[in-house]
């Protein structure tokens, strides 16, 4: 796993155990935390992407790898470095910008 971890940026992420509704598995996340925070700190906050098809309020649209799903914006949590398995890749510029778009609005009045 690179030493560098930046906002954008699509890691495999292991986020077993979960409980209750949580999104299980090893999946790919979106790392939506600021890239000061991820310079300082182990720990980086992430976003799932599925490829389930039900779009619901605060999940973002994308196309990651050739396949469709949703970054899911109400599953967000904050995962230890140790849980990243791989780096996958990165978001386009205009998904991350809707992508933070939406996070604004969640918690933004």
């Amino acid at each position: 796993m690179t030493d560098r971890v930046r906002r954008g940026d699509v890691f495999l992420v292991n986020l077993d155990p979960t409980r209750g509704g949580e999104i299980q598995k090893t999946r790919p996340c979106v790392v939506v935390s600021p890239d000061e925070l991820n310079a300082h700190l182990r720990t980086f906050i992430v976003a799932p992407l599925t490829t389930g098809t039900h779009s619901y309020p605060f999940r973002v649209a994308c196309r990651f790898e050739g396949r469709s799903g949703f970054i899911v914006l109400d599953q967000i949590r904050t995962v230890d470095r140790e849980r990243l398995v791989r780096k996958l890749g990165k978001l386009s510029s205009s998904t991350l910008e809707q992508t933070l778009t939406i996070l604004q609005e969640m918690f933004v009045p």
